[in-house]
């Protein structure tokens, strides 16, 4: 079997949020700003313009954070799924005053136009608006981690969250987007922060992802936010190996995840489960793959970390997959065929 719609890899430059000044146009042309699609929050609230005449980057909470005492930063993670690999810019937009970043994993300007945007630590959404004229952040998710930090999640396409929410590490919050204010052409990409207390910019952060800081201005990463507080070090992509991308993905409760990888080199596919829990104990987890008219194929066994990679020809092929973590399981229908 084959893929469908999997993105090449690589990034495409583009200018963030618009602060103080116009955002400019991306390298690749001005983009229409889409229509945020339909979810499951109320319809957006837009926070009120200040009277001051100029773009209010630190837009007023719709509902305050629980008082977490707590000196230590929350362990984030990129926040993307499990496995992926994104480029990080912070000095790409003449709009950045500190450490911001803007993400892209695309070859193309519109590459990344709704693919899952991810909380990087776990926290209560204190803001999810479309912020209309206040500012240049468009769908807005901000999240309170508690001890005085927050992460926000800007010109998303569309809002998985509402205000007040309880987020876990790795849930889905968005899709990635170029909402902007009104007038404003972006490319689609993720306007990332960490802040911690007030008074921006002064209050905008290094961001550091699975215990390392981000490689100012610019960087690649392959995301570990795999659930249990991204402690896994294995991706679907090296227990598979080289030339492997993930096509499709099943959770398995919360004690991890299991993945269908495809290599188009070989019309090879590839299964790995992935663990969150109980990381580094050996548990009951599995992986298979079965190629129509074949015999299945399965590793199962007591794992500290996964189980895979199961591989198998199936080019133009129907497969069903699946594995086991804990009491978890899941079994696919015979489908990706070509």
């Amino acid at each position: 079997m084959r893929p469908r719609g999997v993105l090449t890899a690589g990034f495409a430059l583009f200018i963030c949020l618009a602060s103080g000044q116009g955002a400019l146009a991306s390298t690749t042309g001005a983009e229409a700003t889409p229509t945020p699609s339909a979810t499951p929050t109320a319809t957006p609230t837009p926070t009120p313009t200040p009277t001051s005449g100029t773009d209010n980057n630190d837009p007023p909470n719709q509902v305050e954070g629980p008082q977490v005492s707590t000196l230590a930063a929350p362990r984030f993670q990129l926040p993307f799924p499990c496995g992926q690999k994104w480029t990080g810019n912070s000095s790409g937009s003449s709009a950045h005053k500190s450490y911001e970043i803007d993400f892209n994993r695309g070859s193309t300007a519109n590459a990344d136009l709704g693919d899952t945007v991810v909380a990087a630590a776990a926290g209560t959404v204190v803001i999810s608006a479309h912020q209309g004229s206040t500012n240049g952040y468009g769908n807005l998710v901000k999240i309170d981690h508690g001890g005085g930090y927050t992460t926000f999640y800007a010109h998303l396409n569309s809002r998985a969250v509402a205000a007040g929410a309880k987020v876990t590490q790795g849930q889905k919050i968005g899709a990635v987007g170029n909402t902007s204010k009104p007038g404003n052409g972006i490319s689609p990409h993720l306007h990332f922060e960490v802040r911690k207390g007030s008074s921006y910019p002064s209050n905008i952060q290094k961001a550091v992802f699975n215990g390392a800081t981000f490689g100012y201005p610019n960087q690649t990463l392959t995301s570990k936010n795999c659930g249990g507080g991204g402690g896994n070090p294995n991706t679907p992509e090296t227990v598979c190996g080289s030339g492997y991308k993930v096509i499709d993905s099943a959770a398995l409760g919360s004690a991890g995840k299991v993945y269908l990888l495809f290599n188009s080199a070989n019309g090879k596919n590839c299964v790995a489960t992935i663990k969150a829990t109980s990381l580094g104990k050996a548990t009951a987890t599995s992986a298979f793959l079965q190629v129509k008219d074949k015999t299945k194929v399965t590793d199962t066994g007591k794992f500290t970390y996964y189980a895979g990679p199961v591989t198998a020809s199936a080019a133009d092929k129907c497969v069903k997959w699946g594995g086991t973590a804990g009491t978890a399981t899941y079994t696919s229908p015979f489908e990706h065929c070509g």
